[in-house]
């Protein structure tokens, strides 16, 4: 495995249909993703992975059935609680992104200390992206920068893809290099829309608590054997490689 991503994305999908296939409730999936989650942290990190960003609930996801949004917040609340201090230990930082407004008082308390506590961590960035969606994200930034060509601070023509991508970034996230999705479905489902503009994407049928050390490994496999080329031709990439 010569070529490590700096950036990884994941969307964790199956935990409903494993919980399902098992003859399990919906929820004992989600239960069970959980370690799947730990394992994938603890790769990342021994593999040299830079930042790896986690899709657990987006901004979709509240059309659920009440029940079990209900329950994936309790279960968000009590791995923030039972996890961070080892996050912390192991020198990982760990930022929560999306529209937090939406969760309750106790929950955005939560996630305040859990990033307080690893802010200054140098190790992986873990970014869970909650109540997150990349429209959403874009909207934000346009928003923005809309309020500040009404206040007169810059001139409609100084709202340029530069001004946008500067403005995205200040929720810190840098372009993806390798995006995940397990589960068998193929579609990057209004995940960091800016931010996958050029990532390498990759589909596999394993569901989310079945996906180990090793599924990522052979994940990555195939990153390191893509030609990633931005644009250019593959002569051009080649020749700046031998330059």
């Amino acid at each position: 495995m010569n070529v490590v991503p700096q950036h990884v994305a994941i969307i964790m999908d199956g935990n409903g249909r494993w919980a399902e296939q098992k003859g399990k409730i919906r929820v004992f999936g989600h239960q069970a993703g959980v370690k799947s989650v730990r394992r994938c942290v603890s790769f990342a990190t021994q593999n040299n992975i830079k930042t790896l960003t986690l899709f657990a609930f987006s901004s979709e996801n509240w059309k659920r059935p009440p029940a079990e949004v209900s329950t994936l917040m309790e279960l968000f609340f009590t791995v923030l609680n039972r996890e961070v201090k080892k996050l912390h230990k192991n020198n990982i930082c760990l930022r929560i992104i999306g529209d937090l407004s939406a969760f309750s008082p106790r929950l955005q308390e939560k996630i305040k200390q859990a990033q307080q506590l690893t802010q200054d961590n140098s190790g992986l960035i873990l970014n869970i992206a909650a109540n997150y969606g990349g429209r959403w994200h874009i909207a934000q930034a346009a928003q923005t920068l809309s309020q500040q060509v009404l206040a007169g601070e810059i001139k409609p023509e100084d709202v340029t893809e530069e001004a946008l991508d500067n403005e995205i970034k200040k929720l810190p996230l840098s372009n993806v290099d390798f995006m995940i999705r397990t589960g068998g479905e193929q579609r990057i489902s209004n995940f960091l829309l800016w931010q996958l503009t050029y990532a390498e994407l990759y589909f596999t049928d394993t569901l989310w608590p079945d996906f180990n050390e090793d599924s990522f490994a052979l994940a990555l496999s195939s990153f390191g054997n893509r030609e990633r080329r931005f644009g250019h031709t593959s002569a051009q990439v080649q020749a700046l490689k031998q330059g």
